[in-house]
């Protein structure tokens, strides 16, 4: 039996693709999001990230929309002002207010 030449494989993946209807996504991540992948490969013991991906989006799937969609969110940052950077701006503003009232 021949040994199978590495263009004879390639033309076979792509033959299987093709019937399997197979379609690459891609993804590109900042160093956050990469990181946090590595940790979840690492938890679960996966080591292709193409299956870690695909596990996660039909398991967020299976939850149904009520459930998925609170872990779709975007977070959003919130911006908090101290009282003492409260005052700051109060006394900003009135100079401003001031200095505006006076040409």
């Amino acid at each position: 039996m021949a040994a199978v030449t590495q263009k004879e494989r390639s033309a076979k993946s792509a033959r299987k693709r093709v019937a399997l209807a197979e379609e690459e996504l891609r993804l590109r991540v900042r160093p956050g999001t990469r990181q946090a992948l590595a940790d979840l490969m690492e938890w679960s013991g996966i080591t292709e990230q193409g299956e870690a991906m695909t596990l996660m989006i039909h398991h967020l799937h299976a939850l149904g929309s009520q459930n998925a969609l609170p872990l779709l969110e975007i977070p959003r940052h919130e911006i908090t002002v101290s009282p003492n950077v409260a005052r700051k701006l109060e006394i900003a503003h009135q100079k401003e207010s001031l200095r505006a009232n006076q040409d």
